[in-house]
């Protein structure tokens, strides 16, 4: 009768324990709002054309933007020009286009790095790779081959 009385103490205990625990009023917090999934998404807005001649619609020079993958450490993954090239889309979108004409991408390793030894990104990055482009807003916008 004891031992049971005890068994009984114990199951009770840990159930009120279980349901105190899962009554606290937790908070989550999460990058998951509209305004990053516009951002995320946001390269996808802006199509790529190899030169401005390809844009058969009227359209206007927005302004210049660029693009940069940094490698932070030796050991992690070198510099991509896709990411370099999604980051200078998203800039693009920014700055309300929808089109760009990527004008080139440029590698640059530890030893160039190191000749810039006072920039920003010479400091943080082993290597980088940056892309160039000219944003555009066209009218009608004719997709191009992404």
């Amino acid at each position: 009768m004891v031992k049971t009385n005890i068994l009984l103490a114990l199951a009770i205990s840990t159930l009120v324990l279980l349901i105190s625990a899962c009554s606290t009023n937790y908070q989550i917090s999460t990058n998951l709002d509209k305004e990053n999934f516009q951002h995320y998404f946001s390269a996808a807005e802006v199509n790529i054309y190899e030169n401005e001649q390809d844009i058969t619609a009227r359209h206007q020079f927005i302004g210049l933007v660029e693009g940069q993958d940094c490698q932070e450490k030796p050991y992690h993954a070198v510099p991509d020009k896709i990411n370099a090239r999604t980051q200078a889309r998203q800039q693009a979108f920014e700055q309300k286009a929808n089109a760009i004409v990527f004008t080139g991408c440029a590698e640059l390793a530890p030893e160039q790095l190191a000749q810039l030894s006072r920039s920003n990104d010479a400091q943080q990055c082993h290597a980088i790779i940056i892309c160039y482009g000219r944003a555009f807003a066209v009218e009608a916008d004719i997709k191009a081959n992404d």
